[in-house]
């Protein structure tokens, strides 16, 4: 008993994960179909990604770029707007996902080592919002916008017409929002200059770090590259092993057969179209918060030619629960490895500020 409460406390999201996975199969039980729910290519994106990450970390490549930035910081306020703003735009090209996964982890320790730990909850929040929002940015930023761009054989006009009117309202909204977080002054610290990064070694993970962005792009096959990560980590880093979050990759799986077992079930479905037909965008909203924004944007785009408002719903849709946007999941998980993570703290601000930023976007995308 002792070691499943020890075990609840661990991995609390994948537990709820797990037991609405399960109340899902007494709507749909296990079937062949059930196999078709997981995206493999996610899970080895982000098994590849969580390794590459970790071994760079271990390379000191964390600690230079820290380096860098506090030495060259004119405060805490310019500070915490480039922890903020570096999610919002690596992730319009390489995914809301993996900016989480490179820069949350960074500005943990970042914070940690300038003493400022009461902060990470609203930093961590802040970069969760912000890799949402600039990845909506461009087809490529995250799923649901590749997939509603082929479906609906969208032009690059059509789509930054629609689209970024919203991405420059979140930028300012961002800015403001992140510049009061961190002390206008911050502690002196007097930091070493990090160690020489050992060159091959750093050579060879940086190049993993390239194919993974690659294969984001679909330019590389996905199991390809996790061979080779995973060929590399037991022939010479065998302890990186044990880096990736496989809690994190349980849960992913337990989502999709949540989300896989709604759309299957006639009642939701039923309900999903009665409501498109009175209003895409606000439909496409609420769906995003109970199965996410991805399998919302599939799901729901049998049901309408409103490319528009699907679109915007879905990627504004991110905002809300942990769940509307899987990417969450990531930031809060990283955030509650941390020894003095405060969960419930977390998921108030998550939540506070997670519905303004969705009541200001539906707001902003009613007038226009």
């Amino acid at each position: 008993m002792g070691a499943f409460v020890r075990f609840l406390k661990k991995e609390p999201v994948l537990c709820i994960a797990a037991v609405c996975a399960l109340l899902s199969a007494i709507a749909v039980p296990p079937d062949r179909q059930w196999l078709s729910y997981i995206d493999f290519r996610v899970l080895g994106l982000l098994w590849c990604l969580m390794a590459v990450v970790a071994a760079l970390r271990s390379c000191g490549v964390f600690e230079a770029l820290a380096y860098a930035l506090l030495k060259n910081s004119r405060g805490g306020w310019a500070l915490s707007v480039a922890l903020v703003l570096l999610p919002f735009f690596v992730s319009m090209a390489v995914t809301n996902d993996v900016a989480l996964i490179i820069f949350v982890p960074f500005a943990l320790q970042l914070l940690s080592k300038l003493d400022c730990r009461k902060a990470a909850a609203p930093i961590v929040v802040l970069q969760t919002i912000a890799a949402n929002l600039g990845s909506m940015a461009t087809p490529v930023g995250n799923p649901q916008n590749l997939y509603l761009y082929a479906r609906y054989e969208l032009g690059a006009g059509v789509f930054f017409a629609a689209i970024l009117p919203l991405v420059a309202v979140s930028l300012v909204a961002l800015i403001a929002a992140s510049i009061p977080v961190l002390p206008r002054h911050l502690p002196q610290l007097q930091m070493q200059k990090p160690q020489r990064m050992e060159k091959r070694r750093l050579i060879i993970y940086l190049t993993f770090f390239v194919l993974c962005l690659l294969s984001v792009f679909r330019l590389v096959e996905w199991w390809v590259l996790t061979i080779l990560v995973l060929a590399r980590l037991i022939l010479k880093d065998r302890k990186l092993l044990r880096e990736p979050d496989y809690g994190l990759l349980v849960t992913f799986v337990c989502f999709f057969i949540l989300s896989g077992n709604l759309g299957r079930v006639e009642a939701v479905r039923n309900l999903l179209q009665s409501m498109m037909e009175k209003s895409t965008l606000l439909t496409a909203t609420l769906a995003s918060q109970v199965i996410s924004n991805v399998p919302a944007a599939v799901l729901l785009s049998s049901f309408t030619n409103d490319w528009r408002g699907l679109l915007l719903g879905v990627d504004i849709g991110g905002l809300g629960t942990p769940v509307a946007s899987l990417a969450s999941l990531i930031s809060l998980k990283f955030y509650l490895k941390e020894s003095d993570a405060r969960p419930g703290f977390y998921m108030a601000l998550f939540t506070i500020a997670n519905v303004i930023g969705l009541v200001l976007l539906l707001g902003v995308t009613w007038i226009l």
